[in-house]
């Protein structure tokens, strides 16, 4: 055993006692200051107690790999970089890789055994559900971040169908709903896979030549096909039911995406425009992601990866189609102090591609070493999972070079032309490699954006605000319109960021259908690849009424004593559980009148 010296024991102690004492978990953490870990408890702290070892032993482990691969000097300028804050490694208190989507298929074949588990192949809704939760739990625990699930509602449908007939919806009304809301309360509770965070679960609902490009050509194991009227309408009830029990309980998750196809000027399915624009009028609150081409899947917050080399590949029994993507590790550029520091652009992607390439190769020693389950079961694909890029700081190496922060051609055309050169500079790295793919990012940023901003304002940079966003927009800014944000956020900008970007429409009120389907056409034409609209909402602390509205008493009790809920970045939460300094960011967001 080896033996804590006294001043390691007394550190570990106050940070015990500092722990206990905190407002809540997030402002507790030291090192992951994390909104969706939403109480304070002896499992929390369990998790949180010896993050600093995991982060020195990720370090050594990496430090080691870029020894042998690249030599002396890298290895150094990698501790190095961490050390002046140049960089960041996303997500470095954890052995795991970062994020996936995972296909179903193995689920649907062999149950849970592949990852371990009793549980065979389901055979009915209720059996599919049910492992279904197991199933997300299990993948969780192999994962840092976010487990989507982007065939759940199709599978549902299979399962519902071959129960209760075609007609399920009408037929088994109770039945149905009893099933999804035993699934989404399982899944927003707080779990013991990471430190009693409930699982960062992602679906996507899909219009139907989205559906068809990514599911034209799967079988259920019966070798029946998806039937996309079917699944629509699930779909449908789904979004209507969940939009409602959100007036019950701040459900977190899933983060649902509405995966649109478009023709460049206007969504292509009209009637699924209309459903969903219909759903944001009625306060649902939900992602929209939109392409030109089935070619790229959002299905993380954010996270975009190119499923236009593996789509479609869903006959077989593995199941590693264009469900079967992800992260494996983000390390994310100071943009800022780059900047500043005046590093070249083409020299910080060059290390950090050497950093994430020692990365993969650690994850491939517990690939090797069948320590990685999920992939070897079939439900991610190692090779097809990115390695990304993050970006944070952008915004502010923009304000420190003197553009004027708004959607002029200069500030546009800049920030096209960094991001065209980091896609470049990925090409020509993936090129040198095999079964490596790389993309990039700009990040949610939840804890890192004020992390970058304290070290830079401690080190004497210029710091225009406490927190980083992840956005090319002052978030603060009163004058810019929210058209105005969408070119910001679009395709002349956006367009070369391959691992994805998302647009945060914050609006006073809820706009009409009507307005919101003129929202969805501006998304189209200007680009912007992925966004959602936040409007918050109002939740009283004396009487537990949830209204979908802004206000400055509860409308039941009449109490003042209320909370707001909004996302703090790609999910939803109480603002009483974000950090300290996303707190104080969050009262600075300006909400536009539409």
């Amino acid at each position: 055993m080896i033996r804590l010296d006294k001043r390691h024991i007394e550190d570990k102690v106050g940070f015990i006692k500092d722990y206990i004492q905190a407002e809540n978990a997030a402002t507790a953490s030291k090192y992951d200051q994390n909104a969706n870990v939403s109480t304070r408890n002896i499992a929390t702290l369990s998790a949180e107690l010896y993050k600093d070892y995991t982060i020195q032993i990720n370090r050594h482990l990496v430090y080691n790999k870029l020894l042998n691969m690249y030599g002396q000097e890298t290895a150094d300028k990698f501790l190095d970089q961490l050390k002046k804050h140049e960089i960041y490694v996303n997500d470095e208190t954890s052995l795991m890789p970062y994020c996936c989507a995972i296909s179903l298929y193995p689920f649907l074949m062999n149950g849970l055994r592949d990852l371990g588990g009793e549980t065979a192949k389901p055979q009915h809704l209720s059996s599919f559900n049910g492992g279904f939760v197991n199933l997300v739990f299990a993948v969780a625990s192999q994962f840092a971040g976010a487990v989507a699930t982007v065939g759940w509602l199709m599978c549902f449908d299979y399962f519902a169908r071959k129960d209760y007939g075609d007609n399920y919806l009408e037929t088994h009304t109770r039945v149905i709903e009893q099933e999804i809301q035993s699934v989404v309360y399982a899944l927003n509770q707080p779990a013991a896979a990471r430190g009693f965070q409930s699982v960062f679960w992602n679906i996507s609902i899909y219009d139907r030549p989205y559906f068809e490009g990514m599911y034209g050509n799967f079988v259920y194991p019966d070798f029946s096909k998806p039937n996309y009227d079917s699944v629509n309408k699930l779909q449908k009830y789904f979004m209507k039911w969940f939009n409602k029990e959100r007036s019950k309980a701040i459900l977190t998750f899933p983060v649902v995406t509405a995966a649109c196809l478009n023709d460049g000027s206007d969504m292509v399915d009209e009637d699924f425009k209309d459903f969903i624009a219909e759903e944001l009028s009625e306060s649902n609150s939900f992602f929209i992601f939109t392409d030109s081409s089935v070619t790229s899947l959002s299905s993380c917050c954010r996270l975009k990866n190119d499923i236009s080399d593996v789509k479609n590949d869903f006959s077989y029994s593995l199941g590693a189609g264009g469900e079967s993507t992800g992260s494996k590790k983000v390390i994310t550029i100071n943009y800022n102090r780059m900047v500043q520091n005046k590093t070249k652009l083409a020299d910080q992607v060059s290390s950090v591609h050497k950093y994430l390439h020692a990365y993969n190769e650690v994850f491939r020693e517990y690939l090797d070493a069948n320590m990685l389950p999920v992939f070897k079961a079939g439900f991610v694909d190692f090779n097809k999972l990115y390695l990304t890029i993050g970006l944070n700081g952008v915004l502010e190496a923009a304000e420190y070079l003197g553009f004027e922060i708004s959607n002029n051609p200069e500030y546009i055309n800049w920030l096209s032309e960094q991001f065209k050169e980091i896609s470049r500079l990925n090409r020509e790295f993936e090129s040198k490699l095999n079964n490596i793919k790389i993309n990039t990012e700009c990040v949610p940023g939840e804890n890192l954006g004020l992390k970058f901003a304290n070290w830079d304002r401690k080190d004497g940079y210029i710091v225009p605000r406490d927190c980083y966003n992840s956005y090319f927009y002052k978030v603060e800014d009163q004058d810019l319109s929210i058209i105005d944000k969408f070119y910001i956020m679009g395709g002349n900008t956006c367009g070369s960021l391959d691992g994805g970007s998302a647009l945060h429409a914050n609006l006073e009120e809820y706009p009409t259908k009507e307005g919101f389907k003129k929202l969805l056409t501006v998304s189209v034409k200007t680009g912007c690849p992925y966004f959602c609209f936040n409007i918050k909402i109002t939740v009283c602390n004396d009487c537990g009424n949830i209204d979908k509205h802004t206000l400055q008493k509860c409308l039941k009790c009449n109490s003042t004593n209320i909370d707001y809920a909004t996302r703090i970045i790609g999910y939803l939460k109480k603002i009483s559980s974000f950090s300290e300094g996303r707190k104080i960011e969050a009262a600075k967001r300006h909400y536009n009148k539409y």
